[in-house]
Order: C-alpha cells, then sequence, then structure tokens
C-alpha cells in the first residue's frame, strides 16, 4: 500500500512521494507534507517557468527565484505564469 500524506498544497491525504524530491531538510519537508501529485504539478509548471522565460539554471538569481516560486506553489499561493503561455490542445 502506498503512503498517504495530508498535502499542504491540496489540504487533503493524498498519496505521498516514494522518497524525498532531493537532499537536505527541504527536501524532507516536501517528502512529508507533499503529495506525488503536487510534486508533478510543480514540475510541470516548474518545466514551464524554465523554457518561456528563458532561465539559466547555471544563474544562482534563477535558482533562487524557482526556489521562492516552488515554495509558494506548494502552500497554494499564487505563483509567477509563463507570459503569453498558451497550453498545447489535445
Amino acid at each position: 500500500m502506498s503512503r498517504t500524506v495530508f498535502c499542504k498544497k491540496h489540504q487533503k491525504e493524498l498519496e505521498g512521494l516514494d522518497s524525498p524530491p532531493f537532499p537536505g531538510p527541504k527536501g524532507q519537508e516536501i517528502y512529508e507534507n507533499i503529495s506525488k501529485q503536487a510534486w508533478e504539478e510543480w514540475l510541470a509548471h516548474q518545466t514551464t517557468l524554465i523554457n518561456e522565460k528563458r532561465l539559466n539554471m547555471m544563474d544562482m538569481t534563477a535558482r533562487t527565484y524557482l526556489n521562492e516560486q516552488r515554495d509558494k506553489f506548494l502552500a497554494g499561493e499564487d505563483v509567477d505564469q509563463a507570459d503569453g503561455y498558451v497550453p498545447p490542445s489535445e
């Protein structure tokens, strides 16, 4: 049976991550409080931000910006959207 967590973003019990997404206290906090669904949603949003805003991940400012956006996103707060992004139609 899969592990469940009370997801901070969705405010309900959902399937948890299989392991922390990265080492350290922040990775452990995400593992304990964020659902697999919310993490997958963040990864998709993160990819959109990186691509549409042309973020250079070698730049510390861009990495700091993404960390701030991640924390807001997972807390259920408003986050930046990619200007002019139109999701592909099915």
